[in-house]
């Protein structure tokens, strides 16, 4: 039987999912983090079927979004939208450090993975621990400084006043460089990397992952297994069923 906790590590408020017959054995584990305006309630079904698998899963709460809302409107949460993704990889460790203290994972099956803002912040975790042994990234990007550019030169096309300097933008983009995997390629050390994304997506760009991707592929020459791009062409800035399954099926081949 697959049981839901509620807990709270370190004022993170999360979701601990896990088959009850393992709930205190050390076993494989999945971090699962969600999209902007989303919700970690939205991911129970990822959880459920990785459960399933024998494997823990935890969906935490991403800053300003659900238990941690701060009622900002739409336009007032994007532009605290790289603030949230460098959060997040910052607390992901806390959240592995709490379960492996507790000896309830093996520190060598270790999972990351999220949908669209948690695709992205996947990525960029990768380029800052090497705990994490395979990653799946739904919809998300790895081209930070690319992606900040895209989305500046979007609302400017839109008429928003926005309340950052050139001095303010050089720097924003100077912190996300250490977290842009596409400029940091030898940090993903081999390890299996599973894409999915819609080529129809008007949120996160298709294009530039995909590129991403052909890039690192000669990376993965002896072992091309661990390298994968699932492009489906008819979708947008929504993850099929096709999708949830390869992601079960990811984690349950390298973990």
């Amino acid at each position: 039987m697959v049981i839901v906790e509620k807990i709270t590590i370190a004022n993170i408020p999360l979701l601990h999912i896990v088959n009850h017959s393992e709930k205190d054995k050390k076993i494989p584990f999945v971090i699962f983090i969600h999209g902007f305006e989303s919700v970690k309630e939205n991911n129970l079904h990822y959880a459920y079927y990785l459960a399933e698998k024998g494997i823990r899963v935890v969906l935490p709460e991403a800053l300003y979004h659900g238990e941690r809302s701060r009622q900002y409107d739409s336009m007032e949460l994007s532009f605290r939208f790289w603030k949230i993704v460098l959060n997040e990889i910052k607390e992901i460790n806390t959240i592995k450090e709490h379960f492996e203290h507790n000896h309830l994972i093996d520190a060598e099956r270790i999972g990351l993975a999220g949908t669209s803002m948690g695709g992205i912040s996947t990525l960029g975790a990768l380029t800052q621990y090497d705990w994490i042994k395979a990653a799946v990234s739904l919809m998300g990007s790895p081209c930070y400084t690319t992606l900040l550019k895209g989305q500046l030169s979007f609302l400017k096309e839109k008429g928003v006043d926005l309340p950052l300097s050139n001095d303010e933008i050089a720097e924003q983009l100077s912190l996300l460089e250490p977290f842009d995997l596409s400029l940091h390629k030898d940090k993903l050390q081999n390890r299996p990397l599973l894409f999915w994304h819609g080529e129809c997506d008007k949120t996160v760009p298709f294009a530039p992952t995909y590129q991403f991707y052909k890039e690192i592929r000669p990376m993965y020459e002896k072992e091309p297994e661990k390298i994968r791009f699932i492009a489906d062409p008819i979708a947008g800035h929504k993850v099929s069923h096709e999708g949830v399954l390869a992601l079960t099926d990811w984690f349950e081949r390298y973990l």
